[in-house]
């Protein structure tokens, strides 16, 4: 925002096109401008004039969003004695605007409560607020609004206000804590249980648990505990006030995780939840799914927060078995919605009992486990009218993955073997419909792995069966019954006489179009696991990998059935390798030429990733066992293939996903061969140098990074290698360099480090001693304050690599050396590195990235502990002492604590321990 201050004229017309303005481009045009009126100094008044104004609820409702913004984000911007006639007028304008609209009265609350966080000199809130409107019954549902958000707010990600303030709140909010509670509930009181009153106010009570500052033994004798819990069990509640009080009952559980410490309360919802099991079978009677889903949600968290009780003394006080019981009731409900809700618990229920092996206490929870895998396989079941294959990608096969994800971890307590005879034997001895008999199938194929494959006759007669199925059964049945046998191949590689009849069975699925995809997969899984056993089978692998597209594949499919070929081509005799690769890849390459000579005739660009990604599927997996000495046999065809990859990376140079498709292929060919691809070595780094010069696309840095893995060590490549680094880092530079360059080009940043730190680790000299290595340096520090994952981790790690050569591997002749380089890159930029790191760690990183920057200060540490200490020492200064809302950030005490635990770390770990509790303070 330029210039002077825009009149509220001219900001009623943005916000009326915002909001009104038929055309898009005249609506984006005004977010643009408000957006940026937003960001600008004028924002503050603007706002208040506009709330001021009240001239409707569009402009209100962008005003009070405006203020929470400013607040939020820019509150340093204003003076500290501007502070209480802020805080003054957002009060007065919440009053005014109470019956606007409840939109505006939450914008405005939130800013009020993002006000009290950062604003020291405003104390006792909470205290004040309460004296100031409890008794005007016409601003209570705003007191209660502030009240609410107010909790919510304290570990908000958009304000820093830093470890020592954060506990100062949350001290001072767990003092007034029951003085809210009693509001709340003579609110209730006051307003005859009034619908909307008792949603505030158990919205604003759930958000006191949330914070976990309720004295526990307060709340457990508390009325409106008793009002929640009889809103649950009545019929008639409606469904927005159920919802509310269902979340408040889960806060309220998820609060007292740590049982022991609040048994008075833990024993009140105990009791609680349990007299919600009529209130469940009448939601049942009433179907009404709200309300079931709302019962099984909190049935759940009852059983997450007692776990620990539960399998500590099962069946005793709270540790209740009807708490299981619940569950398995919802279980048995017909939507597969409600069962899902209790996943998690299973889960972690079943991890409990695996880490704790006493089988009286598997024997107490056997049969619980036995009733949910039997719901479950139930809630598996297609309906019966169900047409076609089943489907995995809509909401019903996610559920279905889930289910056999659950199924396989919680096998051991029932065991494999047993369940899989067991499930087997109500095929083989009845005679179920269709939709039964492919749940069934599903199920064992979730635990068919775990079974052991030795000598097991049922494993055996049950592949029999299998693939003797008759074939005019529903298509459900035999596509599930396909999924089985590729997760049986483990049986076949035992019993190699399954293979043909196998095999044979795989190959009819492949020619039907519903079914082809997996029955590809199954024949992948067999090449993956039989790969010895299908070398005989080889022809026919390359004859199916030859018409791939006359067969009706995804293109996962025809990607998974070329790797499994290509897996046993790797066991084939070497001799055989190299004519078999080349026939393998033929179908692929003639394709590719294709294209290049259709695009020469008629100038249309085409797409060839289908070929390149097949072609780098057969390299990556195309693996054979070679002797030194002896030549490659995938070498020959790789250079055969060269000029093809070649002219199809010129032909799309300028398109980023081709070019990644390329570089991924021609990744895998050179590690398919590794040193046996030094022919291509100088034409392909020729190439990518000039191409990257007009298109710096990432995968080429990449590419680069493989070549130096490779041929980093070989001293006759090593100058080469480095000229193509320096060539590739001048466009890279420019990149980065632009306003926003590192943040708008991650890809880059990870590559270039990847890259950098594929040379410290192959040919540390050669790079330290160029030309390149201060401005790589310098991109490293500015680069260390980028907030994303796989660039910040590259970084870090070049970083750390980069150091530790100083300090590795002191018997080699270039040690002294190496040090000596070291030395002088830290001399120049050591103090300048720590003080980044610090400031980034405190004010831009996540947490999850400390563990990594605590690694390049280790490494600073071992190679120099004086000079680093004097480094830490500088940037410790240079941070702020004060936030801008008065309070203390950092005491002194703290800044030397720290300093301390970081200088006499006995080891990494120590470092990234001190750096977590050290960030929080500005966090």
């Amino acid at each position: 925002m330029e210039g002077g201050k825009p009149s509220l004229e001219l900001v009623y017309q943005a916000v009326q096109a915002l909001y009104h303005d038929p055309d898009p481009a005249g609506k984006e045009r005004a977010s643009v401008w408000l957006g940026e009126l937003q960001r600008s100094m004028h924002a503050w008044e603007i706002a208040d004039q506009l709330l001021q104004l009240k001239q409707d609820v569009e402009s209100c409702y962008f005003a009070a969003q405006t203020m929470k913004m400013k607040i939020q984000t820019s509150f340093y911007e204003l003076p500290a004695e501007t502070h209480i006639s802020l805080r003054d007028s957002l009060l007065s304008h919440i009053q005014n605007l109470k019956d606007l609209s409840p939109v505006i009265v939450t914008q405005l609350a939130l800013a009020i409560a993002d006000l009290a966080l950062q604003m020291a000199s405003w104390k006792g809130c909470v205290h004040t607020l309460i004296e100031k409107y409890s008794n005007d019954v016409s601003s209570l549902l705003f007191l209660i609004e502030i009240l609410t958000v107010l909790p919510e707010e304290v570990h908000s990600r958009s304000l820093r206000i830093g470890a020592n303030r954060r506990t100062e709140i949350i001290e001072d909010l767990a003092y007034y804590s029951s003085t809210v509670v009693t509001l709340l509930m003579s609110c209730v009181e006051k307003t005859g249980s009034n619908e909307k009153m008792l949603i505030k106010a158990f919205r604003c009570l759930g958000s006191w648990f949330n914070l976990g500052v309720l004295d526990s033994n307060f709340m457990a004798n508390n009325q409106l505990l008793i009002v929640l819990f009889q809103v649950l069990q009545r019929d008639d509640t409606s469904t927005n006030l159920h919802e509310t009080a269902s979340d408040c009952v889960c806060s309220s559980l998820y609060a007292i995780e740590n049982v022991d410490n609040n048994l008075p309360l833990a024993m009140q919802l105990f009791q609680g939840v349990l007299t919600l099991e009529t209130a469940y079978h009448m939601a049942v009677a009433r179907e009404d799914l709200d309300k079931v889903l709302n019962y099984c949600r909190i049935f759940t968290e009852l059983c997450e927060t007692f776990l620990e009780t539960i399998v500590r003394s099962p069946g005793q006080g709270m540790g209740d078995l009807r708490t299981l019981e619940l569950l398995l009731i919802c279980a048995g409900h017909p939507q597969y919605e409600v069962v899902e809700i209790s996943f998690n618990f299973w889960y972690r229920l079943g991890e409990h009992l695996y880490k704790n092996s006493d089988p009286g206490l598997h024997g107490i929870f056997r049969p619980f486990i036995q009733r949910l895998l039997h719901a479950l396989a139930r809630h598996c079941q297609l309906d019966p009218d169900h047409e076609g294959i089943p489907e995995d990608t809509d909401d019903f096969g996610e559920f279905r993955m889930r289910v056999s994800d659950l199924v396989k971890d919680l096998i051991f307590l029932v065991g494999s073997m047993e369940c899989f005879t067991q499930l087997y034997s109500t095929l083989k001895d009845g005679n179920p419909p269709w939709e039964v008999t492919e749940a069934v199938l599903f199920i064992m194929a979730a635990i068919a792995k775990s079974i052991d494959p030795e000598n097991n006759p049922t494993l055996t007669e049950v592949l029999e069966a299998v693939v003797h199925l008759n074939q005019n059964v529903h298509i459900a049945v035999r596509y599930t019954s396909i999924e089985l046998v590729g997760e049986m191949s483990e049986v076949v590689d035992r019993n190699p006489q399954f293979l043909d009849p196998v095999l044979n069975y795989l190959m009819k699925g492949l020619r039907e179009k519903p079914l082809a995809s997996v029955a590809a997969k199954a024949i992948h899984n067999i090449c993956s696991v039989c790969r010895d056993h299908m070398a005989q089978h080889f022809q026919g692998l390359l004859d199916i990998a030859q018409s791939l597209d006359s067969l009706a594949l995804s293109a996962d499919a025809a990607v998974g059935l070329l790797k499994g070929t290509a897996l046993v081509l790797a066991r084939l005799p070497l001799e055989k390798i190299a004519a078999c690769l080349s026939d393998l890849c033929a179908v692929q390459v003639i394709a590719l030429k294709k294209l290049l000579s259709q695009e020469a005739s008629n100038g249309k660009s085409s797409d060839p990733t289908v070929w390149l990604d097949r072609l780098a599927v057969i390299f990556r997996h195309t693996n054979p066992i070679v002797e030194n000495g002896q030549t490659h046999p995938c070498q020959k065809v790789i250079q055969e293939i060269w000029p093809v990859l070649s002219e199809t990376l010129n032909k799309h140079q300028a398109d980023n996903r081709f070019v990644e498709r390329c570089c991924r292929c021609l990744r895998f060919a050179v590690r398919c061969v590794g040193k046996g691809s030094a022919a291509l070595l100088q034409p392909l780094v020729t190439q990518m140098v000039s191409v990257y010069q007009v298109y710096p696309h990432s995968c080429f840095l990449y590419l680069g990074s493989i070549l130096v893995d490779e041929y980093g060590m070989e001293e006759g490549c090593q100058q080469g290698l480095l000229d193509m680094l320096q060539a590739l880092c001048m466009p890279t530079f420019q990149l980065l360099e632009q306003p926003n360059g590192l943040r708008n080009h991650p890809d880059t940043v990870d590559d270039l480090f990847r890259l950098a730190t594929r040379f410290i680790q192959r040919s540390p000299v050669t790079l330290l001693r160029s030309q390149i290595i201060v401005h790589i340096i310098q991109c490293a520090i500015a680069a260390t304050s980028l907030d994303h994952r796989d660039a910040n981790c590259s970084v870090m790690k070049f970083m750390r690599d980069m150091i530790h050569t100083g300090i590795a591997n002191d018997h080699e002749d270039d040690f002294e050396l190496r040090k000596q380089l070291i030395q002088q890159a830290l001399s120049q930029n050591g103090q300048q590195l720590v003080n980044q790191l610090i400031q980034t760690c405190c004010f831009c990183l996540p947490p999850y990235t400390l563990p990594d920057v605590a690694e390049v200060i280790w490494e600073i540490m071992l190679f120099d502990r004086p000079t680093f200490c004097r480094w830490l020492e500088n940037a410790l200064k240079g941070l702020p002492k004060e936030t801008s809302g008065g309070a203390l950030t950092v005491t002194h005490k703290q800044l030397t604590d720290f300093h301390k635990q970081v200088t006499s770390a006995e080891d990494c770990k120590h470092v990234c321990w001190a750096l977590r509790d050290f960030t929080r303070l500005f966090r």
